[in-house]
């Protein structure tokens, strides 16, 4: 499945399958009055609103909800390319908005389903450095495929903004994510080390951890009525092809 967001490099990206979708209606918003950010809000709000719909137990509605909220998630990727602006305060809040409305809907399936705190609270860690893997390995080769250097390996530095955005914005963003999210990147950097030569093996395994393959996931399992099994997947599973992807990427150096 490949897409221009990783030019000539052309992984198999598991989770990359509602991006022609995306791209479609990014086309349809591209002479629009509506910014890139708008868009991130968009699927912001609507990840709370899930939330609130699996608190109201209406959970196959929501699931499949979060799979639409998946492909609006890439409709502002890919109207920044279009436009050719992209936009550091929009990376750095896009992954905020990720994170939070993450928290919420992990808060609102443990409510609903029961889950002790402790529990809840691994599934958001651990969804977390799912998350973290995949993006580190689709950095890696956006920036050696399309030149897209928007989203960095380390963000210590903050970035000089774009004549379209401030760099007052710029910097509260950077802090932002500086503070909340350079230590998960920091750790996944350390332990995935420099990678096999052109890292695809690395991005298809990790990409069965991206948003767009889990939101397939949690709505099957919604449909068949067995979000009872969430913590097995994440926890068990999940962690299995995050241990793999890891080690791949280790072996992998020593061969290259």
């Amino acid at each position: 499945m490949a897409s221009k967001k990783y030019g000539a490099n052309k992984p198999f990206d598991l989770s990359d399958w509602g991006r022609p979708i995306a791209r479609v209606f990014a086309r349809i918003l591209k002479d629009k009055p509506v910014s890139v950010i708008q868009v991130t809000n968009l699927h912001f709000l609507l990840t709370l609103f899930c939330a609130w719909l699996i608190l109201q137990d209406e959970l196959v509605v929501a699931c499949l909800l979060l799979i639409v909220k998946g492909v609006v998630d890439a409709v502002d990727g890919e109207l920044a390319r279009m436009r050719e602006r992209p936009s550091h305060v929009g990376r750095f809040w896009d992954t905020v908005a990720d994170t939070i409305g993450l928290i919420a809907l992990m808060l609102a399936f443990g409510s609903i389903l029961e889950w002790e705190l402790a529990l809840t609270g691994g599934m958001i860690l651990a969804i977390l450095f799912q998350y973290s893997l995949f993006n580190h390995f689709s950095i890696r080769l956006r920036a050696s495929g399309s030149g897209d250097t928007t989203s960095r390996m380390d963000e210590r530095q903050c970035p000089d903004a774009h004549p379209w955005e401030k760099q007052r914005n710029v910097k509260i963003f950077h802090t932002i994510y500086l503070v909340c999210f350079y230590w998960q990147d920091r750790i996944v950097t350390i332990l995935t080390g420099r990678g096999s030569k052109n890292l695809k093996v690395e991005l298809t395994s990790s990409s069965a951890l991206g948003y767009g393959m889990q939101s397939i996931v949690f709505a099957s399992l919604a449909v068949i009525q067995r979000l009872d099994f969430l913590p097995t997947l994440v926890l068990g599973v999940n962690n299995a092809i995050f241990a793999f992807a890891v080690l791949y990427s280790r072996l992998g150096a020593t061969r290259s």
